[in-house]
This record gives C-alpha cells, sequence and structure tokens, in this order.
C-alpha cells in the first residue's frame, strides 16, 4: 500500500485539490493522510480547515507555519518556521509520496524539508508565469523541488520540461478547477442569494483582488483605483473576496470591510465563500473583477467576462473572456464598460477555455498509484 500525504494551506488551494483527494481516500490501495498548514489555521481567515472535517476527511497533521505578519520579514520567518515544521511531520508520517498544488511559500517550506528527506514530491500546476509575483519564482523552484509533474494546459507541460524536467514525468491534466464546474450540483439564484443573505441586484460584480509583491505600486495604491472605479457604478451588487495571507494583504482586508461598512446596501465581503457559493456566484455576475488566477482559469468556463487588473497574471494562458487593464480608475472603469457591452459579451458565447474540460482527478490517481517511485528522489536534467 503506498503512503501518499496531502498538503493544503489555503481554502482556494483545498478547493482545488478536493476531487484529488477524495479520489485517493476513496482508494483501497493508497493509504492517505492529510496535513493542514498555512491559513488553515488561522482565525483571521476563517479556520478554514474546519471545512475539510465538515467534508468527511480525516487530518493527520496540524502544521502551524503562520505568523501574525505579512511583512516581508514575517513571511521569510514562517517560510523557516514552516521547513522546521514540516521536517518533524515527515519524520513521524513517512510518506512515500507528498502532493501539493500552486506556489505559495508555506508549500514552498514543505517541498524543501521533503526534499532533503528524500521523499518525492507531486506538483500540480506547475510551468505556470505570474510574473508580478514572488510567487513565480516559488513556482518554478517546487518544480525543480518536485518528480512528477500535473500542468494545466500542453504549454505549461512544454515550460516544465524546459525547466530540466524528464518529459516522461510531466502530465498535462487539465485545470484541477475545472473538476468541480463538472461536478458540482451548483446553487440557482435564490439559493445564492439566501446562502449568503444578500440580494443580487441588476449588475452585479465579483471582485478578488490579491496584493502584488513585485510592484512598485502598494497594494493599497492599487486597491484603491479600483475601489474608487467601483463607486461610479450605481444599482450595483458588488461580492468582495478577501485576499490571502500574502504581503500587504491585511491592508486590502482593511479597505474592503471600510467599503462594505460604507456602503451596506451595495456590498458585502466574505473571507472565504466555498467553492460550492463561489462558481454559483460566478453563473449571475455581469463581470469578475480583480487580478486572481479563478478568473483566468474558472471562470471562462462560465463564459462571463473577466476584468484582471495589473501585473499579477502576466504570462498565463488567458481565454477570449479575459480582459487585460491597468490599475487605473479610468481604465478600469473603460473594461468594465467594455465587458458588460452587448457586443463583448457575444464575442465570448463561444469562446473555449484554454484550460480544458477534463476531470483531473481521474488520471492524477491513475499516475500516482502506477508509477515507479523507488528511483525517482535521483533526478537527471533533461536537456531540450
Amino acid at each position: 500500500m503506498r503512503k501518499i500525504c496531502v498538503i493544503t494551506g489555503t481554502r482556494a488551494e483545498y478547493g482545488l485539490l478536493y476531487w484529488t483527494i477524495k479520489a485517493l481516500n476513496n482508494d483501497k490501495d493508497i493509504d492517505l493522510s492529510i496535513c493542514v498548514t498555512g491559513m488553515h489555521l488561522s482565525p483571521e481567515f476563517g479556520l478554514t480547515y474546519k471545512r475539510i472535517i465538515e467534508d468527511g476527511f480525516y487530518i493527520n497533521e496540524k502544521v502551524e507555519t503562520l505568523l501574525s505578519s505579512d511583512t516581508p520579514v514575517g513571511i521569510a520567518k514562517s517560510i523557516g518556521l514552516g521547513i522546521i515544521s514540516f521536517s518533524e511531520t515527515f519524520q513521524r508520517l513517512q510518506p512515500d509520496l507528498i502532493v501539493v498544488l500552486g506556489d505559495r511559500f508555506e508549500i514552498f517550506a514543505a517541498c524543501s524539508a521533503a526534499m532533503v528527506s528524500k521523499i518525492p514530491i507531486a506538483h500540480c500546476h506547475g510551468g505556470e508565469a505570474t510574473e508580478g509575483l514572488i510567487d513565480e519564482a516559488i513556482r518554478h523552484s517546487i518544480t525543480k523541488m518536485s518528480h512528477i509533474h500535473f500542468t494545466s494546459t500542453e504549454e505549461y507541460r512544454s515550460r516544465v520540461i524546459q525547466l530540466g524536467e524528464q518529459p516522461q514525468n510531466v502530465f498535462n491534466v487539465g485545470a484541477l478547477g475545472i473538476e468541480n464546474i463538472n461536478k458540482l450540483k451548483l446553487l440557482n439564484r435564490k439559493e445564492f442569494e439566501q446562502s449568503i443573505n444578500f440580494h443580487l441586484k441588476q449588475n452585479n460584480f465579483l471582485v478578488t483582488f490579491h496584493p502584488v509583491t513585485l510592484d512598485n505600486a502598494t497594494a493599497e495604491v492599487q486597491f484603491k483605483e479600483l475601489l474608487n472605479a467601483l463607486d461610479t457604478f450605481e444599482n450595483v451588487t458588488i461580492i468582495f473576496t478577501k485576499p490571502n495571507a500574502d504581503t500587504e494583504g491585511r491592508i486590502i482586508i482593511q479597505m474592503i470591510d471600510e467599503y462594505v461598512l460604507n456602503n451596506p446596501q451595495k456590498a458585502i465581503s466574505f473571507t472565504s465563500m466555498g467553492q460550492l457559493r463561489y462558481l454559483s456566484a460566478i453563473q449571475f455576475m455581469d463581470v469578475v473583477i480583480g487580478n486572481s488566477s479563478s478568473g483566468l482559469i474558472e471562470v471562462p468556463s462560465f463564459q462571463k467576462p473577466t476584468l484582471n487588473i495589473g501585473d499579477r497574471q502576466q504570462g498565463r494562458v488567458k481565454a477570449l473572456s479575459v480582459i487585460d487593464c491597468k490599475a487605473d480608475k479610468v481604465e478600469i472603469e473603460k473594461a468594465i464598460h467594455l465587458a458588460m457591452s452587448l457586443d463583448f459579451k457575444e464575442k465570448i458565447k463561444k469562446s473555449e477555455n484554454p484550460y480544458g474540460k477534463r476531470n483531473s482527478s481521474d488520471e492524477i490517481v491513475k499516475v500516482i498509484k502506477n508509477m515507479d517511485i523507488k528511483n525517482i528522489i535521483k533526478k537527471q536534467f533533461y536537456n531540450l
């Protein structure tokens, strides 16, 4: 029996991994353990590890890494604490393989500890580009520490191979978030309104804005431009989902809270909506606004416009439904009007999601079960 450890640090990443975790948990040939870390264990971010328990999964380890600070020093110290804590966790669990997703600093810490402990790593969503973030370097670093790779597009598969990974160990399985769209029974409008205790209006915006860690302009300045643009729209409902525990994330959270307090008939915010409510919301939105990867990966499946602000997602594969604009009030206003225009809505009716339509979990579990991992630790650089 193969001992597999899945590590998750955020609500969003857990939502993407849900079906893979479920498939591993149901497989009689897999001994699954789950480690939660990062934002899952923070009261400030909703103690979202409880959702994992509600979904019927057993949490084997709670690995505390997150300091109550979003400064560069605080984040760096959290990485150091994570490496120490995960090294002890792996000593106890003795997994044959760990499964991780994405590019966050707590996952980097877990992979660093696994690498030193000679534990093979399977990495989901490698090869992608977010040129405005430290996540770019973290993601590619995780790729170089990993041994099995599950990418979301063929272009990203090629990029992982370009980084020197063996082609036979790199699998394009599509974006994991698409499986939620395929399998979840989404809420209808009345059910959704009841679930958020708020009525939608004639026009509706879903806003998710994260700090851009490598930009010169601060998160406060950029987000203020967005809020000023939103002020110009009347008879709208604005649903904010709050950012992750990144550098300057707390500034954005504070600004969201103040905006909702001053606009109680217009705006509502959530620390965590959960996958069901979040995906259900997209159905009823006129525009999804911000700089989240979800706007590029999941939203195009609904043929809804995404307004992608700034450089956070620069370099990612984008559908025709994505409009790029600068973090500037006037530019954001213009882009929202374009997204809501009949011409643009007609344009994207037949657009396809470049991240596919597949159910990734079956492909991932098949590889994890069948790949020979005895000698996979010793990696050879693949030259193009």
